[in-house]
């Protein structure tokens, strides 16, 4: 019996990974060490930062209680001070009552909309909202809508039908298409239906020109989002992620989010790099303001060749249509091979006839890179 389900279990999963070789889909973890950064999400060099390094090791050193795990769970062993003060200061930061650190920004988008959304309530969401949210819907019985991408009619209508109590979920950047929510307007009609809206920050956090504080706090919204989600795994360069808001939604998620409750806490030496980067990142006006200037130069030199179809993004995250997995994927190796790392981004992770270049701009970019990473994708 045994052995045959596990007979049952292998089938399943050659049948599944044969489907997707068939649609040139098949995903494979691949290490590019020398070739040049047009890949991560290390928009600001702090995760190969020496002085980011040296900050961390410096405060972990002089911290009184070093450890090399968190020993449990923080409503069990492992909760300090450290975490508590840290949440604080961030939330002060990004100037909100306060905030809850998550493992991951998965885990803060998994564990805030499955503890919130209860069956008789409605969340609207962008229908490129990222994945981590979609799976937080998917854990929850609530009535589901979403909206055609950055649709503000679409949405209204879907906020005519919501019953119960009523939440919107956007991202202030799309990580798929690099364009912006159009929060002053989303927020307008969030007030009008009385709709809670809710934030994903993670790919403004740290390279917004108000300090990188996101682009909420940079239209003066605080006031009017619900939660909001800055991940440090991207333009800070670590790992984590926070929910911001009130008193009573850090209270809430402590008794109902499950991806807080029963998961092992982050250990100290990770939380000091969080704050060490927060810290750099009060520094860093100049890094951020030369990412800008990159990214213009970046759309100046592509703008030249009228074949291209650039998505309309004024963010680090600029990407190129090519449609077709087989297509993209030709070009991204062609690309490679002309050292440079740049990704393809295939069906089923995009629409079909949507497959792209992925293409991350970074401050230590050149522009001289920029002009052969051109030349490699026009060639």
């Amino acid at each position: 019996m045994n052995q045959t389900n596990s007979f049952s279990a292998d089938k399943f999963l050659i049948q599944s990974l044969q489907r997707r070789e068939e649609q040139n889909a098949l995903r494979k973890l691949i290490v590019n060490t020398n070739l040049v950064d047009f890949c991560s999400n290390d928009y600001l060099g702090f995760a190969k930062s020496e002085e980011l390094k040296n900050n961390i090791s410096e405060e972990y050193n002089h911290y009184s209680k070093p450890f090399n795990g968190s020993t449990g769970s923080r409503l069990l062993a492992g909760n300090t001070d450290y975490a508590e003060q840290l949440e604080k200061f961030i939330a002060a930061f990004h100037n909100v009552e306060e905030g809850l650190i998550y493992n991951s920004g998965y885990d803060a988008n998994l564990g805030l909309l499955s503890a919130l959304l209860q069956k008789e309530d409605t969340i609207i969401y962008d229908e490129l909202i990222h994945a981590s949210i979609h799976d937080g819907i998917k854990l929850t019985s609530a009535t589901k809508y979403p909206f055609k991408h950055n649709d503000i009619v679409h949405l209204e209508d879907r906020l005519k039908i919501a019953e119960g109590i009523i939440y919107v979920a956007v991202e202030s950047v799309y990580s798929m298409d690099g364009d912006e929510a159009l929060l002053e307007e989303i927020v307008s009609l969030c007030k009008k239906y009385n709709a809670n809206l809710i934030v994903d920050e993670a790919h403004a956090t740290g390279v917004t020109i108000n300090g990188g504080k996101g682009l909420v706090q940079l239209f003066n919204l605080e006031k009017e989002v619900f939660a909001r989600i800055h991940t440090f795994g991207k333009g800070l360069g670590c790992h984590g992620a926070i929910v911001l808001g009130s008193k009573l939604l850090r209270d809430y998620l402590i008794n109902f989010s499950r991806s807080f409750i029963y998961t092992t806490a982050l250990p100290v030496k990770n939380l000091i790099s969080i704050h060490q980067s927060y810290q750099l990142l009060q520094t860093s006006s100049e890094r951020i303001i030369l990412l800008k200037e990159l990214i213009d130069f970046l759309k100046k030199e592509i703008s030249f060749n009228k074949k291209i179809e650039l998505i309309k993004s004024n963010s680090a995250i600029q990407c190129i249509i090519v449609k077709g997995n087989d297509v993209v994927k030709a070009l991204a190796k062609q690309i490679q091979q002309n050292g440079f790392d740049v990704r393809p981004i295939l069906s089923p992770t995009v629409p079909k006839d949507k497959e792209r270049l992925r293409i991350c701009i970074h401050s230590f970019n050149s522009k001289g890179e920029i002009i052969e990473l051109v030349k490699a994708i026009n060639h």
